[in-house]
């Protein structure tokens, strides 16, 4: 659990991150977005003891992380972008190496057990020095979950993986947060999309949404849309045939010949559509809602900042 509350840190003259207030559950995948030098990082080393905040509180797993700041770094496991390994050991070796600092029972089995889970046991015994970045991002993860860790804090896990890696992490993700607290940084949006159960964006150091994508999509074009494709050419009779409907706000042709529709949010109007479309002599092929991507959402939250993430 991670709960936030007035979280400001300040280097020197300039506010880093800004009263950020959020929270994360157990068994709940956070993503955490935003452009470069928005605050992602500095939040993250706060949240694992790394570096104290300015002012506000956080509390994770239940340890204030200031006062409590050793109780808090043993229920954290932490992946930053960056990960510091000792290029000259094994990867076995280094993994025993961090879980003996940890005091960590049975350390030759736990060790094979976070190998095997990150897909490197067959690499156990290959210098890190002479492994690939993807396969270096994998062993970092593997120390991040080497102690079982209540908190998972992941700063961009999958930088550096070929999209089979990528995969293989990404469903080792949402395992873990099956029964953890993951919060995880990222600008691969369809990511975040794919994996997380909510999403925070932050920029210039505050957080400027909190939700699931759904409910962002929502409150950014204040409805819900969707699309459907009929058997032949679209014609101005269909058009007008959706657009009586009760509750349809707007009806546009797209290029491809499908007909896109605007409805209130919480008003589904599809089975209507359905039955009005079937009953006018249109063959109805194709009905399904759409949304705003992520990305349109980060877009249009984050402005011309975006573009230099």
């Amino acid at each position: 659990m991670i709960k936030v509350s007035g979280l400001t840190k300040d280097y020197g003259a300039r506010r880093a991150i800004n009263n950020l207030k959020f929270d994360a559950q157990q068994g709940e995948i956070v993503g955490f977005l935003g452009p470069n030098g928005a605050g992602k990082t500095t939040t993250m080393r706060i949240l694992t003891g790394y570096m104290p905040p300015t002012d506000g509180e956080a509390i994770v797993a239940g340890y204030d992380v200031v006062e409590e700041s050793l109780e808090v770094r043993k229920r954290v496991g932490y992946l930053p972008e960056t990960v510091p390994l000792y290029t000259d050991m094994t990867a076995f070796d280094y993994l025993k190496f961090m879980g003996e600092l940890r005091h960590i029972p049975n350390v030759d089995d736990r060790v094979e057990e976070v190998l095997d889970m990150v897909g490197l046991i067959d690499r156990a015994d290959g210098y890190i020095g002479n492994l690939s970045k993807g396969m270096r991002q994998r062993i970092g993860l593997a120390q991040a979950l080497l102690h079982r860790p209540e908190v998972l804090i992941l700063d961009e896990p999958t930088i550096g993986l070929d999209p089979g890696q990528v995969v293989e992490v990404r469903e080792l993700i949402r395992e873990i947060g099956k029964e953890r607290t993951v919060l995880l940084s990222t600008h691969l949006l369809n990511e975040a999309q794919n994996i997380c159960d909510r999403v925070l964006i932050i920029n210039k150091g505050k957080i400027v949404a909190e939700d699931t994508t759904e409910n962002l999509q929502a409150r950014l074009i204040g409805a819900e849309r969707a699309v459907l494709r009929v058997r032949g050419e679209s014609d101005d009779d269909l058009v007008k045939t959706i657009r009586a409907i009760k509750g349809v706000q707007a009806v546009e042709t797209k290029d491809d010949g499908m007909v896109e529709f605007e409805f209130a949010s919480g008003k589904d109007v599809r089975p209507e559509v359905a039955k009005q479309v079937i009953k006018s002599g249109y063959d109805l092929l194709e009905l399904r809602p759409i949304g705003m991507s992520l990305e349109e959402i980060f877009l249009e939250l984050t402005g011309s900042d975006s573009k230099n993430k």
